[in-house]
């Protein structure tokens, strides 16, 4: 069996950075559903990739041209949640506050899906392959 020299001590994958653990740290115990995506934040950060793979998940994560990124997932979850006809704890609001939060439930959605936003990802992406 012969090692591969990218897996040596000088090429291991570096602990979080102080930034990023920190949000992570903070986000913990908001939610079950908040602590899995930490989790899976974590994993990423921490777990060896392919140049291949980095590239899938650059796009995946926020640089998808179609949409089809977790970014935009966010941001139709975002605006699923502060909606009183699909998040029926807002109902109980008056109804001027319903609006108001589904508005900017609709702000954030109309932002966080603009090409603008999503084009670095998808650039940091394609440098990768050279595309």
């Amino acid at each position: 069996m012969t090692t591969n020299p990218v897996h040596t001590a000088g090429n291991a994958v570096p602990p979080l950075d102080d930034e990023l653990a920190g949000v992570l740290d903070d986000l913990a115990g908001v939610h079950p559903g908040i602590d899995l995506i930490r989790d899976g934040i974590r994993l990423l950060a921490l777990d060896r990739h392919s140049p291949d793979k980095t590239q899938t998940l650059l796009a995946t994560l926020a640089g998808s041209s179609d949409g089809t990124d977790i970014l935009t997932a966010l941001a139709h979850l975002i605006a699923r949640l502060s909606t009183a006809d699909t998040n029926p704890a807002l109902r109980t609001l008056p109804l001027d506050r319903q609006k108001e939060a589904q508005r900017h439930g609709e702000q954030a959605l109309f932002a966080l899906t603009d090409p603008w936003l999503h084009q670095h990802a998808s650039e940091a992406s394609a440098a990768i392959t050279g595309t």
